[in-house]
């Protein structure tokens, strides 16, 4: 049974691995303010990006959907692997060597399944590229050499040869240690009627690469025409490899991506080659499927949606290529980008035309010219006879819903006058006005229905300050429109950002000064970790574990991460923040004084009366103390 990790290497692993690194081997980071980062959640879909990351506290948290937490929480959540898994990966990439407290250390059985897939992937990429060399590889280099691919080029992309024997790879993983059973789950074997055999058999192969850069998966090109299975054969689904959720060449393309805020999409291995060899280093392309949703959301991290942000794709010329064009415009509404199509003359892909006209040619042809919206509408009223009324008619049937889809109703407008005009029919306002009506009842289920929308046809998003609680503490939703709440989160914000600059002051709060119950429980797991005075560097990771469920755990790391209000944050803001929340209590506690002094009434018990007055002249003396000299009456 696999041994419990060592609490010490658990913290010296979360120290080592910097968490802004992480998090950007998955999307786009940019300046938040404060210290702190930004990106588009790669959690949950959104427009403008509410995830931070502060590297200084090595946390995370999105301000949409809630989620937060450590480095290890977030690879943990976002590849989908146990915390032992986690650590693993974690201090693997960090060089530290793990301890196991309960038994010794045993690399095959106390690995994660990820791991030792991840594992296998890696040691069959190194396998098949050390069989390229061989003789009857020779086919294989041919191949490549035919397309314009060098023995540099095959090493840069990994490119390697499956053996054509029933077993060779299966029978040297089985000598690395690994299981029949873990090489059928990973796909690179498949059962045959005596056992395990090689699932890729005398192809050229491609190492497919997630977006942190382990292999997860292979492509294998049919080289012989002996060979009965399909031109291209790619990995099955396995616990590691989604086709819809790869993009061959990410890995290699993501940093400058996010560097120029541009990609390309092409549509197979040699093509995303030839991009990158021609000097286009933004290319990728998916790996035996359509560019579909989960493919969007992937680009989108890493583009960051800013406005000047492009998509070009390089389909095909052929039908099947104008096909996958109409598809992927079916989704251009997913992003925030400027989507646009380039087709080389005479239909010739990227990797074709590097051969036929150099690597110029290929930077020639990513270069934006024509907008994806236009290409896609020509290709369907092209289908029609526009020198007739029954055929302007026809096409403009079948175009107008797919302009209709366009949420932004500006962009929709726009759309719907170069439709007019691609159609040919004159009355411009005619097919604006059919464009509006079909988008109102599509989106009203398939009733024409109107109501109020937004300026992009969305449907009314709660204002900002109207800010859900998280659940659990039960209270009152959190509102940051009120001045109580508002300065409450702030003060907490700072307690755990900057204990120093609130201590020893804020020690001394109660639970009770908080009105929001969250708030109030954050504060609890403050008192319980110790205090803010003198906080030791574990603070904030001590103030977490106080929490005594992820709900509230969730929220300190919220706060800790979130940007303070103040372009300045010194001892004159802080001292405002505890005058505020300490000056509110005080009222509050008069008031209740002061009914209690109504309930009294003039007959009450007289010592009962005495000490209620007392109290109230303390409480009025403290609050007039605290409106005249502010944190020094503290």
């Amino acid at each position: 049974m696999a041994g419990r990790i060592n609490d010490d290497d658990v913290k010296a692993v979360r120290d080592a691995v910097p968490i802004d690194s992480v998090v950007s081997e998955y999307l786009q980071l940019r300046n938040a303010g404060g210290g702190n980062l930004k990106g588009l959640c790669p959690f949950h879909d959104e427009k403008s990006p509410s995830f931070q990351v502060s590297p200084s506290k090595g946390l995370f948290h999105c301000f949409g959907c809630q989620e937060g937490g450590d480095t290890i929480a977030f690879v943990m959540k976002i590849d989908h692997l146990s915390f032992s898994e986690t650590v693993e990966r974690l201090a693997a990439k960090a060089g530290i060597t793990l301890r196991y407290e309960e038994g010794g250390y045993n690399p095959g059985h106390q690995r994660g399944e990820r791991i030792r897939l991840i594992e296998a992937h890696k040691i069959a990429a190194e396998f098949y590229a050390a069989q390229l060399d061989s003789p009857e590889a020779e086919i294989g280099r041919k191949f490549l050499a035919e397309r314009g691919f060098d023995q540099a080029a095959a090493e840069h992309f990994g490119v390697g040869y499956s053996p054509a024997g029933w077993d060779h790879l299966t029978r040297f993983l089985r000598g690395k240690g690994f299981s029949d059973k873990e090489l059928i789950v990973s796909g690179l074997s498949q059962e045959g009627r005596r056992g395990p055999i090689d699932r890729f058999r005398g192809r050229l192969m491609w190492p497919i690469r997630d977006v942190g850069g382990e292999i997860v998966g292979f492509g294998a090109r049919r080289l012989r025409e002996d060979d009965n299975g399909p031109k291209y054969l790619n990995t099955p689904e396995t616990p590691v490899y989604k086709k819809s959720q790869v993009l061959y060449g990410v890995d290699l393309a993501k940093k400058e991506i996010a560097k120029t805020s541009r990609a390309v999409v092409v549509e197979g291995y040699t093509d995303v080659m030839a991009c990158h060899l021609a000097g286009v280093t933004t290319a990728i392309a998916t790996c035996g499927t359509a560019f579909g949703g989960e493919h969007i959301k992937i680009l989108r991290r890493l583009l960051m949606d800013n406005g000047s942000a492009r998509v070009i794709f390089t389909f095909d010329g052929d039908a099947a290529g104008q096909k996958a064009a109409l598809r992927a415009f079916e989704d251009d509404q997913k992003f925030a980008a400027e989507t646009y199509i380039a087709i080389a003359p005479d239909g010739m892909d990227p990797c074709e035309l590097r051969l036929a006209k150099g690597d110029d040619a290929v930077v020639d042809l990513v270069e934006p010219r024509t907008p994806l919206f236009e290409f896609a509408l020509r290709q369907i009223v092209n289908r029609y006879d526009l020198d007739t009324p029954a055929g302007r008619a026809a096409a403009l049937d079948e175009a107008a819903p797919v302009v209709a889809k366009i949420k932004n109703v500006s962009s929709q407008h726009e759309v719907a006058v170069q439709l007019a005009g691609l159609v040919g029919i004159l009355d411009t306002q005619f097919v604006v006005r059919r464009v509006a009506q079909i988008a109102r009842w599509q989106r009203g289920g398939g009733k024409d229905q109107g109501g109020p929308q937004r300026g992009d046809g969305r449907r009314q998003q709660r204002s900002y300050g109207e800010v859900q609680a998280p659940s659990g503490p039960a209270g009152p939703a959190l509102n940051l429109r009120s001045p109580a709440h508002r300065t409450e989160r702030e003060l907490l914000k700072l307690a755990l950002q900057y204990p120093a600059l609130v201590s020893p002051a804020f020690d001394a709060y109660g639970t009770d000064e908080f009105t929001a119950p969250p708030y109030a429980a954050v504060r609890q797991c403050i008192q319980d970790a110790g205090g803010a005075d003198g906080a030791p560097a574990d603070y904030l990771d001590a103030v977490r574990e106080a929490a005594p469920d992820d709900t509230v755990r969730a929220l300190v790391t919220e706060l800790a991460v979130e940007t303070v209000f103040a372009k300045t944050v010194d001892e004159v803001y802080a001292g405002a923040q505890l005058v505020q929340v300490r000056l509110r209590a005080v009222d509050r506690r008069i008031r209740d004084v002061q009914g209690t002094l109504a309930r009294l009434g003039a007959h009450g018990d007289p010592e009962r009366l005495a000490a209620v007055q007392n109290e109230l002249w303390v409480l009025t003396q403290y609050g007039q103390s605290l409106r005249n000299h502010g944190a020094a009456a503290l």
